[in-house]
C-alpha cells in the first residue's frame, strides 16, 4: 500500500481546480493504481468539480478500483439528479464494475430513470451483476478493464456483427458481442464496431468509441473523427471519440483533436486536452502516463 504522504500528495493536485486539468487527469490514474481507503477519499472529493469530464472520470476510476469502499459516494452520485447524466451514468457503470449484490436493487430501480443514458447504464449493471452471480470467470481479454459486459465466447465476426447491429435485442447481449469484437481485435472487427457507431443509443455509440481507444487501431481513425466533428452527436459519444484519438496518438489524430480544443462543448474541449496529453505521452520515452505525475511532486 502507498505512503499515505504520497496519496495526500497526489490528491492534493487532483482537487486544485488551479492546476491544468490533464495534471488532475494524471493524478487521478495515479491514485487508481496506488489505491486504498485514502485513494477512495480523495477521489470522492473532486465530486463538487465543475468539470463533467473529470467527474465523469471520477466515477470510472472508483468502479475499475474495484473496491467496496466505494459504493456509498457512488450510490448518491447515481441518486443526485443534479448531477450530470454522463456523471450518473458512470457512476451507475461503476456499481455494476464494483459487481456486489447489495447494489441491486437500486441499480433496478433506475433502469427505468428518464435519463435514457442512466437507465440502460443501470440495466447493463444488473444483468452484469447478475452474470457474475453465475459466472465468476471473467478472463480473455488482453485488457485489464472491468467491462460492463463480459465479452460473447463467439469468435465468427459475422454472427457478432448480427448481434451487434441488431437493436432489438437486449443490450447486454450486443456489448457482450462488441467486447468479443475488441478481443478478436483484426481490422475487420475494427471495421465491424465501426458500423456501431451508426446506431440509436447513445450509450451504446459511447461505449464503441471507448473500446476503439482500447484497441488503438488505425482503422478506427476515420470513424471516429466523423463521429467527433458531428457537431449534432451526444457530446458523451464526442468526448469519447476524442479520448480515443489521443489513445491512438497518430498524426491525423492529434491534428483533429487540435481542431476541437475550443469546441462549444465544454465536455469535448476538455476531453481534446486531455486527449492531446494522453498521445504525447503515448509517444515519448515516458510511456507510463497514470504514474508519471509522481514525477511532478515537490519533494
Amino acid at each position: 500500500m502507498a505512503d499515505d504522504k504520497v496519496v495526500e500528495a497526489v490528491g492534493k493536485v487532483l482537487v486544485d481546480a488551479s492546476r491544468p486539468l490533464k495534471e488532475r487527469f494524471r493524478a487521478l490514474f495515479t491514485l487508481r493504481n496506488l489505491g486504498g481507503a485514502l485513494a477512495i477519499e480523495w477521489i470522492s472529493k473532486g465530486f463538487s468539480d465543475e468539470s463533467a469530464l473529470l467527474k465523469h472520470e471520477l466515477a470510472y476510476c472508483l468502479g475499475q478500483m474495484q473496491d467496496e469502499r466505494a459504493i456509498p459516494v457512488l450510490r448518491r452520485l447515481l441518486h443526485d439528479r443534479g448531477q450530470e447524466p454522463m456523471v450518473r451514468h458512470e457512476a451507475g457503470e461503476a456499481l455494476g464494475a464494483i459487481g456486489k449484490p447489495e447494489v441491486l436493487e437500486m441499480l433496478r430501480n433506475y433502469s427505468s430513470d428518464p435519463v435514457i443514458e442512466v437507465a440502460e447504464t443501470c440495466q447493463l449493471a444488473v444483468k452484469r451483476i447478475e452474470w457474475l452471480q453465475n459466472n465468476k470467470d471473467l478472463s480473455g481479454s488482453q485488457y485489464c478493464s472491468i467491462d460492463p459486459a463480459p465479452p460473447s465466447p463467439e469468435k465468427d465476426i459475422r454472427k457478432l456483427r448480427e448481434t451487434l447491429l441488431d437493436e432489438s435485442l437486449p443490450l447486454f447481449d450486443r456489448y457482450r458481442a462488441m467486447f468479443a469484437l475488441r478481443n478478436i481485435g483484426t481490422k475487420e472487427a475494427v471495421l465491424t464496431l465501426g458500423d456501431g457507431l451508426q446506431c440509436g443509443s447513445a450509450l451504446f455509440r459511447h461505449e464503441i468509441g471507448y473500446v476503439f481507444g482500447q484497441m488503438q487501431h488505425e482503422a478506427s481513425i476515420p470513424p471516429l473523427v466523423t463521429a467527433l466533428k458531428k457537431m449534432d452527436e451526444s457530446s458523451m459519444v464526442r468526448h469519447e471519440c476524442a479520448e480515443a484519438l489521443g489513445s491512438i496518438a497518430k498524426e491525423p489524430c492529434v491534428e483533429v483533436l487540435k481542431q476541437y480544443l475550443h469546441d462549444k462543448e465544454r465536455v469535448v474541449k476538455e476531453s481534446c486536452e486531455v486527449a492531446l496529453d494522453v498521445s504525447e505521452y503515448e509517444n515519448s520515452p515516458e510511456f507510463q502516463y497514470a504514474d508519471s505525475l509522481i514525477r511532478l511532486q515537490p519533494s
